[in-house]
């Protein structure tokens, strides 16, 4: 197999500046990608433009969420760099760049496209949480598909999230994990009042439409991917995007190992020390 010409290749180093101290890991990065013969363009993430053949995104899941929204309308692969928490998005941490660095040169990594949402100019890759404009109370939302009426619900909100999203805020809120693959989406209450009241899981290709049967409410707030609030009308549509985020992967069917070691899933927990005082 050919190797990855970074010289021919027009490669951009996105960071988030808010995140600590990241200015080590790019001097790295960009020293390391210059030694295998490109000649890559950092920016900081409210600089991003299109043109680019690959991106690396330094940063947490947050970043690396903004990134590849960002980059999936022009199909580029984008792979993250952890700076963050928990990365569950990213397999490479800092100290493994040159190593993620020869695999992308050496073409050993696969390029994995992952659903996107849309409701009207708003674009999210991990989910878009539906609340009311008064956060001191509970509202009242009504769930229809295809334009046909499902449920009511009686809650403090609604995540409609992707299979990305699915261990993200859903889980969270009790939703189940979703294989990354999948097109399918997660519909999770968020504290109904209801114990009747379940998250379902319906095809990605289902529209949605979420409205309020309550004469003073004049709106709602719709979350997008947890970073951006804005006020919205009455009735929100969500559905699927025609845009696909393209996350980069060292290797594939990394899902359930990523789970074992980042979400301590089905972890035993630790036995009791009787030899422990506090």
């Amino acid at each position: 197999m050919d190797s990855f010409d970074f010289n021919s290749k027009k490669i951009a180093v996105v960071f988030n500046e808010c995140v600590k101290n990241p200015y080590p890991v790019l001097q790295s990065l960009e020293q390391i990608l210059m030694d295998k013969g490109a000649n890559p363009e950092v920016l900081e993430l409210n600089e991003m433009k299109y043109g680019f053949d690959f991106v690396f995104a330094v940063g947490g899941d947050g970043t690396i969420l903004h990134v590849a929204k960002f980059y999936g309308v022009s199909q580029v692969p984008v792979l993250g760099i952890n700076l963050g928490r928990l990365g569950f998005l990213s397999q490479v941490n800092a100290d493994e760049i040159s190593l993620a660095v020869n695999n992308i040169y050496e073409q050993n990594y696969i390029v994995q496209k992952r659903l996107m949402l849309k409701s009207n100019e708003y674009t999210a890759l991990n989910d878009f949480v539906i609340k009311g404009l008064s956060t001191s109370r509970s509202s009242k939302f009504v769930l229809n598909i295809n334009g046909k009426f499902v449920c009511d619900y009686i809650a403090d909100g609604l995540i409609i999230s992707t299979p990305t999203g699915s261990t993200a805020y859903g889980l969270s809120a009790g939703g189940p994990v979703l294989y990354p693959k999948l097109n399918a989406l997660v519909i999770v209450p968020i504290c109904p009042h209801t114990l009747t009241a379940r998250p379902i899981v319906v095809p990605a290709d289902e529209k949605i439409e979420i409205t309020s049967f309550e004469e003073d409410v004049n709106g709602f707030n719709l979350i997008i991917d947890g970073a951006e609030s804005v006020e919205v009308g009455k009735s929100v549509f969500i559905e699927k995007s025609e845009h696909s985020a393209h996350l980069a992967l060292l290797q594939d069917d990394m899902f359930y190992s990523v789970l074992r070691n980042k979400l301590n899933w089905g972890v035993a927990p630790k036995t009791y020390d009787k030899n422990y005082s506090c």
